[in-house]
């Protein structure tokens, strides 16, 4: 299908087929930023939950080692409120993304209309609004 298509057209295309591409790359990202984002929040509400005199610990790498209950406190409230940030970042990049692909999309669509009246062999007929069909 691709090789029947005029080169501004297929640019588009591959435009789309980048723009798709960014898309997932950044709903994965949101993705993992979220899942990252309610463990924080999860932690931290057990951590209010506990007596600050129990001993704690904190993984660094595959060791743990203790830590007090304000610097687990306070390294947990930074964590949640960078998350909250990054989430609501990659929400706004993805509804950007989304943006631009249904903007090309439409700028596809009527590359395609408009240039395909004098094409070869078209399969299905016009596809104009209001159609021209007699009654």
């Amino acid at each position: 299908m691709q090789g029947n298509l005029p080169p501004e057209a297929q640019e588009k295309l591959e435009e789309l087929q980048d723009l798709q591409e960014t898309a997932q790359k950044v709903a994965a990202q949101k993705e993992q930023a979220e899942s990252s984002l309610t463990e924080s929040e999860t932690a931290l509400e057990a951590l209010d939950d506990i007596d600050e005199d129990t001993t704690m610990y904190r993984e660094v790498g595959e060791l743990l080692v203790e830590t007090e209950y304000d610097d687990a406190h306070e390294e947990l409230s930074e964590s949640v409120d960078s998350l909250e940030i990054r989430v609501e970042q990659l929400t706004k990049q993805e509804e950007r993304v989304q943006e631009q692909f249904e903007s090309l999309q439409e700028e596809l669509q009527q590359m395609l209309q408009g240039g395909g009246a004098g094409g070869p062999g078209g399969a299905g007929g016009p596809m104009g609004p209001g159609g021209a069909g007699g009654a």
